[in-house]
């Protein structure tokens, strides 16, 4: 990763935009598998804006790395003011805002944030009643917890010879 980039992201995660649980969210989206230790959940709120249902808030929650949260960071500033059709039609790559392209072994951390934002986006009439209630919704740290398996013998920690 360039010098740039990295110092971007550093710079996006010492001061992130919109983290944490928006509690009075329209919808809810969440991507990802605890198994890798990665996921991203997206909150939205919208709003009535010259007689168009505009996305007027969004915050994330990440457990993953610094790219992801960085990348979710600027897509929750780059979909205020959008319709939800306006903010599905962004790309990983658009979604980056001033990070910039990312290298491809960071892509996916784009591609995170962008499933978030189409699982929060998805028509109402495509999600389950509970699906659609962010109140019926497990936080993303009982979802970890739920979904966590001991590592039977998969773990190995190793001493540091000086």
């Amino acid at each position: 990763m360039d010098e740039s980039l990295e110092q971007k992201i550093k710079d996006a995660i010492a001061n992130p935009k919109n983290m944490g649980e928006l509690a009075d969210a329209d919808q809810m989206g969440t991507v990802g598998n605890s198994d890798c230790g990665e996921m991203l959940r997206l909150w939205v709120k919208f709003k009535e804006e010259h007689g168009r249902k505009v996305i007027d808030q969004a915050s994330f929650q990440s457990f993953g790395c610094e790219t992801a949260i960085a990348v979710a960071s600027m897509a929750t500033e780059l979909i205020r003011g959008k319709t939800a059709e306006e903010a599905l039609a962004l790309r990983h790559d658009e979604l980056t805002g001033d990070l910039g392209a990312l290298p491809p072994m960071k892509i996916h951390c784009a591609q995170l944030v962008e499933g978030a934002l189409k699982s929060a986006l998805v028509s109402d009439e495509q999600k389950t009643e509970t699906e659609s209630t962010p109140e019926n919704i497990p936080s993303l740290m009982d979802s970890l917890n739920k979904n966590a398996q001991p590592a039977q013998g998969r773990l190995r920690i190793l001493k540091k010879e000086n």
